[in-house]
């Protein structure tokens, strides 16, 4: 009896290896059901670009359930379709081949005398070898910025290497496509939108039909969190479509005169969403009818202020800043764009202690951004002025709406903490690793605060530069071939055509590079930044997700009864309490011009009260208090301030029965009185 389990076991082993072996005999195993693994294509064109990563991707979920991977929150992938065509050269794909998407722009031959961006952006005299396929001699590049970098193939190794999310941002901009020597098509910028969009979707399917057909590939557009979760736990690339142009929906000023209107907002968010559009920038590179920018450094500064005199007929205006966030210096090298601009007209000089854009966010932004709310869309901060960013962020707090990004370094870094404690998602620029490390650790606290992980925006395609080569004689280069961060696959380097790169000596050349990128920050900044980094995916879907369930909580002071201590007199308009109650942000209640004022809220019925928030016109105040109470002569403070600074204030405090909600203004933020735009009350 002490023998037969273990004869017994011997038994069931020989029986399991016949199976395996007739199973093997008989039929593939599930790995080669198709004939190859199920990540390699059966049908790559060829010629083509060597992907050069082996091994199998990444599938399903950590030990916690969340998605594993990188996430490039901001990229574009098609701005070559942008500013009319033929300002980045070269395709991301082509049905006829590599060779034909990746060449230059026609005027950039023989010798890139004509490479008219190329000289502006890069220096020098833009001549270059305009030769891409096969042998690249001077392009893509981690300088030049006028050639393709986002071939399809090289978005692929990407992914191959751990990225699991990718924002493919649709990007042009009118003025700039108007004013350059070049182009093949008009410049109308939504026009641009919806082709960018179109050939996305052109992409998913060309990489389809490599697979075997639709729905194979691993590049999946998602319109929502959910279906974005699948395709990570599938081991593909999520790809998130988002929009970052200067006048969106037609929504430029002249001379600070609006050319858009609501019923257009409605209209072009409307057609964005149905598009598959999921995140945007409401303002780039110009101020426009909705929000104020936050300008540009250097000479590239200058030529953008030349443009935003173009396309609005003001140049960008400046004040002092009124808190610690400031926006970028403003350019004021000299730039070849000036020479576009009328007789006698100067990009004027700057006052070095006046630093913030003066237009924030406009009365048709903050429509735009309740638009983008109700569809539970995410909203872009950076390239906003932080004037414009702090009231977009005091929107969502008041709102407990957590739809927030920050992809690539251009908001103010004080509003970090903001942005997460909002449940939002940062993203740092591709920076060399040492900056991007330096950046990092410098976060490195507030996300373990907040429990987020960290994200790239890589911007390729979008005019921005790229790290450039550490050396191959840098004390900790990458060494060839290395393993990816998951330690599945095994990364070597990339080669296309007769041209193999190395970042060491290349830099950042091109999107097949970002995993290179990755491991460069892995031996300069250490393995607890990229593991940050690999936690990324799932922060933004989570950024997502709680966007898409988040629900308006009822307004309980909506046409309340409401009076006041005083109404400022006016013969031509009402200033009554409730006014401050209609759910019109255009009226107001304003006080008399003293300190000692109140103003109170009957609600009807004693509700559980623990959010208020306060919408205040210019006259603010600077110390006042929350009271809360039952039957109207018993009260309690709820919550008080002795440093309000005005604009849309949230106070919170735990949940409090209470039928009556009183504001007390103890003193003013100006020499006139109290005045609320809206007061709203909320149960949490």
């Amino acid at each position: 009896m002490t023998g037969r389990p273990y004869r017994r076991r011997k038994d069931l082993t020989l029986v399991s290896l016949l199976l395996l072996v007739l199973a093997m005999a008989l039929g593939p195993t599930p790995s080669s059901a198709a004939g190859t693994d199920w990540w390699v294509p059966t049908a790559r064109p060829a010629p083509d670009s060597g992907i050069d990563v082996t091994g199998e991707p990444f599938t399903g979920t950590n030990t916690r359930g969340e998605v594993r991977g990188f996430v490039d929150a901001h990229d574009h992938l098609f701005a070559n379709e942008g500013f009319g065509g033929r300002l980045i050269c070269g395709k991301t794909f082509s049905p006829a081949g590599i060779a034909d998407a990746l060449k230059d722009c026609p005027e950039h031959y023989p010798d890139g005398s004509l490479a008219v961006f190329d000289y502006i952006t890069r220096g020098g005299d833009g001549k270059h070898d305009p030769v891409g396929w096969p042998t690249f001699k001077d392009w893509p590049a981690h300088d030049s910025l006028t050639h393709q970098q986002n071939y399809y193939a090289w978005v692929e190794r990407a992914w191959r290497g751990g990225q699991r999310v990718l924002v493919n941002d649709l990007v042009t901009n009118g003025v700039i496509c108007s004013v350059y020597f070049f182009k093949d098509r008009g410049c109308d910028e939504m026009t641009s939108i919806r082709l960018q969009a179109k050939l996305t979707y052109d992409l998913q399917a060309y990489v389809d039909a490599m697979y075997g057909g639709t729905g194979k590939g691993w590049f999946r557009i998602v319109t929502d969190s959910a279906q974005a979760r699948q395709v990570v736990e599938q081991g593909k690339l999520a790809v998130v479509l988002g929009v970052e142009t200067s006048e969106p929906f037609g929504c430029k000023q002249v001379l600070d005169v609006a050319q858009c209107s609501r019923a257009d907002i409605d209209k072009g968010l409307d057609e964005l969403y149905a598009l598959g559009v999921r995140s945007m920038f409401l303002c780039h590179k110009f101020d426009n009818a909705l929000c104020g920018v936050r300008f540009d450094e250097g000479g590239l500064g200058t030529a953008i202020n030349v443009g935003q005199f173009l396309s609005t007929g003001t140049f960008w205006k400046t004040e002092k800043c009124a808190g610690p966030q400031h926006d970028n210096p403003i350019g004021t090298a000299a730039s070849a764009a000036e020479k576009d601009l009328p007789a006698g007209v100067d990009v004027p000089s700057y006052d070095a202690d006046a630093q913030c854009n003066t237009r924030g966010l406009t009365d048709l932004g903050e429509y735009a951004v309740r638009g983008m709310m109700q569809r539970k869309m995410m909203l872009e901060i950076d390239h906003m002025s932080v004037k414009a960013t702090g009231r977009v962020l005091d929107i969502f707090d008041a709102a407990s709406y957590p739809g927030v990004l920050s992809s690539h370094s251009w908001m103010d870094l004080n509003w970090t903490e903001r942005v997460y404690g909002l449940g939002g998602f940062v993203a740092q620029y591709m920076h060399g690793s040492e900056q991007f490390g330096a950046e990092a650790k410098r976060t490195d606290a507030l996300r373990d605060k907040y429990g987020v992980g960290y994200g790239y925006g890589t911007d390729m395609n979008g005019v921005g530069g790229w790290p450039a080569p550490r050396g191959a004689n840098a004390p900790n280069p990458v060494k060839y071939p290395f393993k990816s961060v998951d330690g599945g696959s095994v990364i070597d380097r990339q080669t296309t055509g007769a041209r193999t790169w190395d970042l060491n000596t290349d830099g950042a050349a091109h999107y097949g590079l970002v995993p290179d990128w990755i491991e460069d920050i892995r031996l300069v900044a250490g393995q607890d930044v990229v593991n940050d980094l690999f936690r990324g995916a799932e922060s933004y879907l989570d950024t997502w997700g709680a966007s898409e369930k988040h629900q308006a909580g009822a307004d309980l002071a909506k046409d309340a009864s409401a009076t006041a201590s005083s109404s400022e007199s006016n013969p031509f308009t009402s200033y009554a309490p409730g006014r401050a109650v209609d759910g019109d942000p255009g009226t107001r209640w304003a006080s008399d011009w003293s300190d000692d004022q109140w103003l109170r809220i009957d609600l009807g019925s004693t509700h559980r009260v623990g959010r208020v928030t306060l919408d205040w016109e210019r006259a603010y105040g600077k110390s006042y208090r929350i009271d809360l109470s039952t039957d109207g002569v018993n009260w309690r403070t709820a919550w008080s301030t002795t440093s309000g600074d005005g604009g849309l204030d949230t106070a919170r405090f735990t949940g409090t029965p209470a039928r009556h909600v009183r504001v007390v203004g103890l003193a003013r933020g100006t020499e006139w009185g109290y005045s609320l735009s809206e007061v709203g009350v909320h149960s949490s």
